[in-house]
């Protein structure tokens, strides 16, 4: 059975297509492709159909990572078949949570670096549209560093399900 992951945050042509990237890799190189499916969208759709910010695109490929994406709006009807619901700051939680359609559903929903055990107590990804080339690079440190964290419990749930 596949495991379903969505990475949310406002237009999805920064942060969660940046965290999409990056966990897709992590999820390669754990050689669960085919088993957990990688995904990811906005809570508006502002830039449905656009593709990833440039600088996004530019700070992906700098450090090795693939950057086809095209944005799309996160639909409430999709918590029926996602695992987990990853969003990249505290804003994106509360909205998320108000749109899942049961408890059970807004329980999917975590923030990302609440998987990352050298996060301080600030857990959200700074937005970084409307600033340089840093927000973008400190958005990556920060997206990588929670990943490793998210595919165990990743593997830990798909694990629980199989025993």
């Amino acid at each position: 059975m596949t495991y379903r992951v969505c990475f949310v945050c406002t237009g999805n042509i920064c942060r969660s297509p940046m965290a999409e990237s990056v966990f897709r890799a992590r999820v390669k190189e754990a050689g669960l492709e085919g088993l957990v499916e990688v995904d990811s969208a906005g809570t508006g759709g502002w830039h449905e159909g656009d593709g990833a910010d440039p600088r996004t695109v530019t700070v992906l490929a700098d450090n090795g990572y693939d950057s086809a994406h095209t944005a799309r709006q996160f639909q409430p009807s999709w918590f029926s078949r996602l695992d987990l619901v990853i969003a990249l700051d505290t804003g994106h939680l509360k909205a998320l949570r108000r749109l899942a359609p049961t408890a059970q559903d807004a329980q999917k929903v975590r923030l990302l670096r609440s998987f990352d055990p050298s996060a301080d107590g600030d857990l959200d990804v700074p937005d970084p549209y409307y600033g340089g080339m840093d927000g973008f690079e400190e958005c990556l440190e920060m997206v990588e560093s929670a990943s490793e964290g998210l595919l165990t419990a990743v593997r830990e749930d798909m694990e629980g399900r199989v025993a």
